[in-house]
């Protein structure tokens, strides 16, 4: 298999050289550039194609967020994973709004780090936990109407949806809860028939916001 393509952007040199040693402590990366701001790493990106841009939120010249969406209209195909020391609900809000895949804090273990990047490339989406606790308690007023669209799907698709909220794959939510890859899509179908959400990032959304995610 080949090697997931990273760029790294943080305004901090010694936070990009932490990521990049992260990387290379495991097979299977490779930190195709560095950007020390928001407009560099959008040039970078479009240039180099990295399959995962690692991005901080808060850079000079233009913000990791202002930079996220620059990529998701200029380079879709690749998958951008925010990174931050704040684990404000709003900022986690906008980059679900803008079509990012992940957010993660900068205090995470490299073990979170590399697992995230995994979990995005493969097509999923990640959530530090702390983040997923934050954005709960934040949106109070969400969570009711969140929680009663829930109610109309079975308890198999709740299932499902947790998963997906939790940047696991098909075969991986398949294998956690004992069933068919077959009957995984199935149920994610219908889920999204019912909830008339057709995106992951939609998915996470609502599942963050009902307090799936973790429940158990």
């Amino acid at each position: 298999m080949t090697d997931i393509r990273v760029l790294v952007a943080d305004d901090h040199a010694l936070v990009r050289e932490g990521i990049r040693h992260v990387l290379d402590a495991e097979p299977g990366f490779t930190v195709v550039a560095e950007a020390a701001n928001g407009r560099e790493a959008v040039d970078l990106a479009v240039l180099h194609r990295p399959d995962v841009v690692v991005l901080d939120i808060t850079m000079p010249e233009e913000t990791g967020l202002k930079a996220a969406a620059r990529l998701r209209e200029l380079l879709p195909s690749a998958r951008v994973l925010l990174l931050s020391m704040h684990d404000q609900a709003e900022y986690v809000r906008e980059g679900m709004r803008i079509g990012t895949h992940g957010y993660i804090l900068k205090d995470s273990a490299g073990e979170e780090l590399r697992a995230a990047i995994r979990a995005v490339h493969a097509g999923g989406t990640f959530f530090s936990p702390a983040v997923v606790r934050r954005l709960a308690l934040a949106v109070p007023s969400a969570a009711p109407s969140a929680a009663n669209l829930l109610e109309s799907l079975t308890p198999r698709e709740r299932d499902v949806l947790d998963g997906v909220a939790r940047g696991l794959t098909n075969k991986a939510i398949a294998a956690e809860l004992g069933i068919s890859r077959r009957t995984v899509e199935a149920h994610r179908e219908s889920l999204m028939r019912k909830l008339e959400i057709h995106n992951v990032a939609g998915l996470t959304r609502l599942a963050l916001e009902a307090g799936l995610v973790g429940e158990s």
